[in-house]
């Protein structure tokens, strides 16, 4: 059969028109997914007809339940997936440290990809989850991917230990004597290290204070898993001791094409100084610096973290 002119591009505006098509079938939905080491949780919110967004959560071992009522405001636009690590929130939770491997926790993306049918997405890495969003990115050269979001991402451990000197200094001298301290007979969880840990936290991680309202997710979901983020890295913050003290993707930045965000808080350990030096390395890269906020933009300063989100991803075509 001899197709005609007219019959080849109306064949391949239909492929086009179907391809970008293929996600508007994605429904609101939860559920588990097989992955190396046990089941993880995922769940889709949101109607909209834009391309997805998947966040991946910080940590190692945090959860992603508390962010699903902020970043649900963004669901009209396009569906938003949500899914915690193995190890966190309501996945399996394992005790295999050998499971705690970065390429493993990459592999969730592939996997989860391929389980909801995510032909095209955009990305959202929250601090670690900077981190394996990077990862993903230069290692899996993945197709598909519209765009990624770096929220106060860990894209170098030796910049963020920098980082984390310069953020100490700026304490009261006593808070500083006590972690200096501690960190040489390396009793970190002595009481006085631990108060003086929240100093630090209270000044770059959140800085809104009054009680936090439990998200409904989060109901019946155990906090934070210890055992992960000390084995990847470490006691606090600011002393990187586990398998992630010597990560570094600064370098290999150049490599990804996608257009690119990258959003810290104005007082966020991911400090804006150092943002601005990984913004060089992706030329057409974007930042943004959320006002009078701690690591956690989502609960300082919503209005500004999610609006800039939604501005950015309203402006890559799709």
């Amino acid at each position: 059969m001899i197709l005609t002119k007219k019959c080849i591009v109306g064949i391949l505006l239909f492929s086009i028109i179907f391809i970008r098509s293929a996600n508007k079938f994605i429904t609101p939905k939860e559920g588990f997914i097989l992955v190396k080491g046990g089941k993880i949780w995922y769940k889709i919110v949101g109607t909209g007809k834009g391309v997805p967004l998947l966040l991946i959560h910080g940590g190692p071992g945090s959860r992603s339940c508390d962010g699903i009522p902020g970043y649900s405001t963004l669901s009209n636009d396009r569906p938003i997936v949500f899914y915690d690590q193995l190890g966190s929130g309501h996945s399996d939770r394992p005790t295999d440290t050998t499971l705690w491997e970065l390429t493993r926790f990459v592999d969730e993306i592939t996997a989860l990809r391929k389980e909801l049918d995510l032909k095209e997405l955009h990305i959202l890495g929250s601090s670690w989850g900077g981190t394996v969003a990077v990862e993903y990115m230069v290692t899996k050269k993945p197709a598909g991917v519209k765009s990624v979001i770096f929220a106060g991402p860990l894209i170098s451990t030796s910049r963020w230990m920098k980082d984390a000197q310069i953020l100490i200094s700026q304490l009261a001298k006593p808070v500083q004597d006590t972690i200096q301290k501690y960190e040489r007979l390396k009793l970190y969880d002595h009481q006085s290290y631990i108060t003086a840990t929240d100093s630090f936290n209270i000044k770059y991680l959140s800085r809104k204070s009054g009680p936090r309202i439990p998200a409904p997710d989060c109901e019946g979901v155990g906090k934070s898993n210890r055992q992960v983020y000390r084995y990847m890295w470490g006691p606090t913050e600011f002393n990187a001791t586990g398998t992630l003290r010597t990560y570094e993707r600064t370098e290999n930045l150049h490599e990804i094409k996608q257009p690119v965000l990258f959003i810290t808080g104005q007082y966020d350990e991911a400090r804006p100084e150092t943002i601005y030096e990984f913004q060089k390395e992706i030329p057409g890269s974007k930042v943004e610096i959320v006002a009078n906020s701690g690591h956690n933009k989502l609960r300082d300063n919503p209005e500004q973290y999610l609006g800039a989100i939604r501005s950015f991803l309203k402006s890559v075509k799709e």
